[in-house]
């Protein structure tokens, strides 16, 4: 198991049992490798994806007519639980329940989805999200 040590702000030592590397930080973005004397090309440092993915949510009511077509289109109990973070195949959608339930959103909503569109939904939300955006535009 390697352990870590801060030795400056340029230089970081790694210890690893009977092996003994360093690493000499670059530039903000780049670390080079050194091992028991042989040098490595630099290593570029990528920063990490978000955790938590936050966007503009749909209006409530939105949500709740998209979660009733769902329900509808499925044929799936009224008390049936219906979120917005609900995949559409795991309420037990194919492609052609996916369709018929982006039918019943243009009809109930008065909008057109496009085919593109239509093909990248797979969450109540993401379909709520898209429903709020085309009315908004077509206002």
């Amino acid at each position: 198991m390697a352990s870590i040590t801060s030795t400056s702000m340029s230089l970081l030592s790694l210890s690893n049992q009977s092996m003994v590397s360093f690493a000499r930080i670059s530039g903000p973005s780049s670390v080079s490798l050194s091992i028991k004397g042989r040098n490595f090309p630099s290593i570029a440092l990528q920063p990490k994806g978000r955790r938590f993915h936050v966007t503009c949510a749909a209006k409530q009511e939105t949500v709740r007519k998209v979660c009733d077509i769902v329900k509808k289109q499925l044929a799936l109990s009224e008390d049936s639980t219906i979120t917005g973070e609900s995949k559409f195949t795991a309420l037990g959608a194919d492609s052609l329940d996916t369709v018929e339930i982006v039918m019943g959103l243009e009809e109930e909503f008065g909008i057109s989805v496009e085919e593109e569109s239509a093909q990248t939904i797979t969450t109540v939300q993401e379909a709520a999200d898209m429903i709020d955006k085309l009315l908004e535009t077509k206002a």
